[in-house]
């Protein structure tokens, strides 16, 4: 998304400058990596501060577009990607002391959806709340799609772990109420009705949080 922040910024004031060099600054801007495109686009909303609005317009339309059933899939895929080899990598005895297997499967589980905690609130500081929405029912989606294990080799381990950790991903969601990106007083619209009884049919539980202990 950077690069392409960063092109399009290129070629609209290429635009406005007919006379500018152009074949050598794009075949420049194509081999940039993401953290050298970051510091380009640094560099070019600080030499032009007149840029600022249409760098932010631009960089919340590249950010704007979330499938919540893509975010589903790779929750899904996440949580599944585990075998026993991985539980007993974590499990059993260690340097620090022994962990239980219920344990390391616990662990697993959070650092797989982490990301994508991470991503909702990262939507949520940048203030575009109906994409944090999507994410959030992403992650739900996938979560309950993995609840009955399916004799996954881990969530044989943490058999609750899909219903927590959807839970947990809806209070962040809900306690977002006078965040840097939320107006103070007002939380973010909850998760669709009609979404979540056509596709979690078995968690209405999540229309109302709090209410599943």
């Amino acid at each position: 998304p950077i690069f392409m922040l960063v092109e399009q910024m290129a070629k609209r004031d290429k635009n406005r400058n007919p006379n500018a060099e152009g074949p050598r600054e794009s075949s420049v801007l194509e081999k940039l990596d993401a953290a050298e495109s970051a510091s380009v686009l640094k560099a070019l909303v600080d030499h032009h501060p007149e840029l600022r609005s249409e760098a932010e317009a631009l960089a919340r339309e590249a950010l704007g577009e979330v499938s919540l059933f893509s975010v589903a899939d790779d929750v899904e895929d996440a949580v599944l990607q585990f075998d026993y080899d991985d539980l007993n990598s974590r499990a059993g005895g260690h340097s620090g002391g022994y962990v239980e297997p219920t344990e390391a499967a616990w662990e697993l589980l959070e650092e797989a959806v982490e990301p994508f905690v991470s991503q909702m609130k990262r939507y949520l500081d940048l203030g575009l709340e109906e994409q944090s929405r999507e994410v959030c029912q992403g992650i739900l989606l996938g979560l309950y799609r993995v609840r009955d294990g399916r004799s996954n080799d881990i969530l044989g381990w943490a058999e609750d772990f899909p219903a927590e950790a959807a839970g947990n991903a809806l209070e962040v969601l809900m306690s977002a109420a006078g965040g840097e990106g939320v107006p103070a007083g007002r939380k973010p619209r909850g998760l669709s009705s009609a979404f979540v009884r056509e596709h979690m049919p078995d968690w209405e539980w999540v229309l109302k949080p709090g209410s599943k202990d």
